[in-house]
């Protein structure tokens, strides 16, 4: 009865697997929790913070959390240019998710004698 159910269900389907689609990748949550820490920040600012990260890379995924309408870009008209990054509404709404990672994180970590 089960294996009939599993074999007929499609993980693409799920609300998990879209939540995954937005926020998967090394650096889309940490720029989120860096966001709602900190925002607005710059691009300067979220490459310190996360250090390991290139420029490339940083640039894709602030487009594609952008396109994903989880943050907004804001433009100064200014030189030199100026730029800066929030968290969208629906960005927002994500972060009780990514908040109640970082619970489960301190309550679960392992600390070392």
């Amino acid at each position: 009865m089960i294996k009939n159910y599993i074999e007929d269900a499609n993980f693409e389907d799920t609300g998990f697997s879209y939540t995954l689609s937005l926020i998967s990748g090394k650096h889309k949550m940490v720029i989120l929790y860096c966001l709602m820490e900190f925002e607005p920040v710059r691009f300067n600012e979220l490459k310190r913070y996360i250090k390991t990260i290139s420029d490339k890379t940083l640039s894709m995924n602030l487009k594609e959390l952008e396109k994903d309408c989880l943050i907004i870009r804001k433009e100064y008209p200014q030189i030199p240019p100026k730029v800066e990054y929030s968290l969208s509404d629906r960005g927002k709404s994500l972060m009780k998710v990514l908040d109640q990672l970082c619970v489960w994180g301190e309550n679960n970590r392992m600390k070392s004698d």
